[in-house]
């Protein structure tokens, strides 16, 4: 089913979109006639899922911890698409695991917090004043439900998912008159590529947690993404919407 009409000619950013949730998302999308641009640092697999997707999209080469190469992007898909209806920050990494606090190097932790968080940040406030000109958006930042809970041996992602969910509130909340929608999502495990790589004992730890005792899909996270930055979704805004398989019930 499509939540888009067809005819509103309506762009979406992606960072990480070249792969994992973000080229989900990104399919997704395409479908239901929304032109894509997509944000990422892998050129090759930039170029690999642009041309999966055709016409219907575009690429650029981006650190999302940058804020100049954000604003420059951003600028470029302004210019040619008009207008940016819709920016989904699904970049991030996990950093080191199955380590405990005091074990954690301290560079790794900057690390992953200046990806999840800086970066979401400064996605946000590159698109925002474009979506303001227009009086409508739709922003959805990638949280985890590790932001809710915390998972033991991942202190670093589980404060920088909790901090995209304080920033989600916070922009929610001031932008609740101006037609732009800030949510949040928080998944349980979902069967990518970041979760391939992680230790067995650590993605068993996180499942086992889960009622439904299953990952969840990509198309389960699509399915539930694209509705979140769809015009229907219009009177929600600095929530963070569930995809935990019954985890997380608040």
């Amino acid at each position: 089913m499509t939540r888009f009409n067809s005819s509103s000619n309506q762009t979406a950013i992606i960072t990480g979109g070249a792969d994992g949730l973000g080229k989900a998302l990104a399919r997704k999308l395409v479908q239901q006639g929304v032109f894509v641009s997509l944000f990422d640092l892998n050129e090759t697999r930039l170029r690999e899922t642009s041309a999966e997707l055709g016409e219907s999209a575009d690429w650029h080469v981006v650190d999302v911890t940058q804020g100049e190469q954000i604003r420059s992007a951003v600028e470029a898909v302004r210019q040619k698409r008009g207008s940016i209806e819709i920016l989904v920050n699904s970049a991030g990494i996990t950093g080191k695991t199955s380590l405990k606090s005091h074990e954690v190097p301290v560079d790794d932790f900057d690390r992953v917090l200046s990806l999840n968080t800086r970066g979401t940040f400064l996605c946000c406030q590159a698109v925002l004043p474009v979506m303001l000109s227009a009086s409508y958006g739709r922003i959805l930042n990638i949280s985890s439900i590790a932001g809710k809970e915390g998972n033991a041996g991942m202190v670093a992602y589980s404060t920088s998912k909790a901090a995209v969910i304080g920033m989600t509130k916070s922009m929610g909340k001031e932008y609740a008159e101006t037609g732009i929608t800030v949510n949040a999502l928080a998944p349980a495990v979902i069967q990518t590529a970041l979760v391939d790589a992680m230790p067995s004992a650590q993605v068993s730890y996180m499942t086992d947690k889960i009622p439904m005792k299953r990952c969840g899909t990509m198309e389960e996270f699509a399915d539930t993404a694209a509705f979140i930055v769809s015009p229907a979704n219009s009177f929600t805004t600095g929530f963070t919407f569930d995809l935990s398989g019954g985890r997380a019930v608040y």
